[in-house]
C-alpha cells in the first residue's frame, strides 16, 4: 500500500540542525526588521523637525518699510540708523529680543543683540533698541517712546534704532557714523533663522541744515 523508500537522496530529514537554522534565519530577520522600523521612525521625526524648521525659516520674515538716518544738530556725521520694520504676512510672532543684527560698512563688521539682553555676557556685543514706532519721534527721543519688543500683527510698526556713534545705548554703540556717500548692509536674523537684508546708502550730498536724510 506504501511506497517503500530505499534511495536516501529521496528521503525528508528535519532534524534539530536544521530547525536551529531556522529559527536563526527568523531571528535575524526580526532584528532587521526592527532595525529598519526605528530607523524609518528616527528619519521622519527628523524630516517633519526640518520641514517646521524650513517652513518657519521662509514664512517669518522682518521687512524694512522704511529708514532713515540722523543726527544732532551739532553733529557732522550721521550717527543714528532707524529702521522702521513689520512682519510679513503668515509669520509668527517676531520676538525682536531673539533677533541678532548685522552691520557691515566697508571699515567695519558688527553683531549687535537686542539692548534687554546682557551685552557682556555676548562677547561684549553692541546693541540695537527697539520702540514703538508711532511714538519714537527721532534722534534723541528715546525716553518718550514706549520700548515695543514683539510683533504680533502685520500692522504692527516698530522703530528698530542703531547707534553708530561710539557710545550708544548702554555704551555699546556700532563706533563708525555714517557720512555722505557711504554705503552699509543690515541683516536681521530672527529667531526661526529668517534673514531680510537692508543695503543703507547715504546721498553723495546733505545740506547743512538737514538732521534726517532717507536712506
Amino acid at each position: 500500500m506504501f511506497e517503500s523508500i530505499t534511495d536516501a537522496d529521496e528521503r525528508g530529514q528535519v532534524g534539530i540542525g536544521t530547525l536551529i537554522v531556522f529559527i536563526a534565519m527568523v531571528l535575524v530577520a526580526a532584528i532587521a526588521a526592527g532595525v529598519l522600523i526605528n530607523t524609518a521612525g528616527s528619519l521622519q521625526s527628523q524630516a517633519s523637525d526640518t520641514g517646521t524648521e524650513t517652513q518657519q525659516a521662509v514664512a517669518n520674515q522682518v521687512e524694512v518699510v522704511h529708514a532713515v538716518a540722523e543726527r544732532d544738530t551739532s553733529a557732522d556725521d550721521f550717527d543714528e540708523l532707524r529702521l522702521i520694520v513689520k512682519k510679513s504676512a503668515g509669520s509668527d510672532v517676531i520676538d525682536m529680543t531673539s533677533m541678532t543684527v548685522q552691520y557691515t560698512s566697508d571699515n567695519t563688521a558688527e553683531t549687535l543683540v537686542h539692548q534687554n539682553i546682557d551685552a557682556e555676557e555676548v562677547n561684549g556685543a553692541p546693541e540695537f533698541a527697539t520702540y514703538d514706532a508711532s511714538a519714537y519721534e527721532g534722534y534723541g527721543h528715546s525716553d518718550v517712546a514706549d520700548e515695543k519688543d514683539e510683533l504680533m500683527e502685520t500692522g504692527d510698526r516698530i522703530a528698530l534704532i542703531i547707534d553708530l556713534s561710539d557710545g550708544g545705548v548702554e555704551e555699546n554703540g556700532v563706533g563708525e557714523a555714517l557720512e555722505t556717500g557711504n554705503s552699509a548692509t543690515v541683516e536681521l536674523v530672527d529667531q526661526s533663522g529668517a534673514k531680510f537684508t537692508y543695503g543703507v546708502t547715504m546721498p553723495q550730498t546733505v545740506s547743512d541744515e538737514q538732521t534726517v536724510v532717507t536712506v
